[in-house]
């Protein structure tokens, strides 16, 4: 994480920069904290990433005022033992694999760590009743480990796992959904036919302070699970 990083976010979280207050422009952030332009401008394209400021397409960049409502409304969205539970069935997790392995380039910049750091990946398979409905991969920056790596039971729920073997606690969670089509290796857990339709939700879990805790992939089997949105109207 560089400077300016640092400095934007503090005055978020301190609210020195209001919720739905515009913020100042690159370039006077740029005179200001004595960095250059793209060095602001990869610290803007990170908050905005994490949902905490709008960019306005000739009107400048805001804080966005409803970004803590809306960790609290989406919530469930990433903790998946809750999303099957809500569908109505029995939800169970099978712990597949934990491994050791260096960032790649975007794991490297969703976690502000350097491409080639440690991660711990932890994979699960999440059943809804006896049927395999979703395959988790987890990445986590290997140095927030606080206990043994042969301790971790991967069959825990995810928070459980932060707060027992990292020592953290999951303040929020930002949820990117995409549609994809099944891949050979998925396929193989989930079942069904390869190169069907699927749904992949990206998502990026924060400890305090705003630290990323983790990075995490999950193939959603949705010809069995709803997926729910709760939306607030002000």
């Amino acid at each position: 994480t560089n400077k300016a990083d640092e400095i934007l976010m503090e005055r978020i979280r301190d609210e020195t920069y209001l919720p739905g207050s515009r913020i100042p422009s690159e370039s006077e952030l740029s005179d200001e904290l004595g960095v250059s332009r793209a060095t602001i401008r990869t610290a803007l394209a990170k908050l905005a990433a994490n949902g905490l400021i709008l960019r306005k397409q000739g009107d400048g960049t805001y804080v966005n005022a409803r970004a803590r409502d809306a960790s609290a409304l989406f919530g469930n969205l990433w903790d998946l033992v809750e999303l099957i539970a809500g569908n109505g069935f029995k939800p169970s997790i099978r712990f597949l694999s934990i491994e050791r392995r260096s960032a790649t380039e975007k794991e490297a910049f969703a976690l502000a760590l350097e491409t080639g750091d440690e991660l711990i990946c932890l994979r699960r398979l999440f059943y809804a009743d006896q049927q395999p409905v979703i395959l988790a991969d987890n990445a986590i920056p290997a140095s927030l480990l606080r206990e043994p790596l042969e301790t971790i039971n991967g069959s825990l729920h995810i928070r459980d796992i932060f707060q027992m073997y990292f020592h953290q606690k999951i303040s929020f969670a930002i949820t990117d959904i995409r549609s994809g089509v099944i891949g050979t290796e998925a396929c193989g857990y989930l079942g069904g036919e390869a190169g069907r339709a699927i749904l992949q939700l990206q998502v990026a879990l924060y400890g305090k302070n705003n630290l990323p805790l983790a990075l995490g992939i999950n193939t959603f089997d949705d010809s069995v699970l709803r997926l729910s949105l709760v939306q607030a109207w002000s």
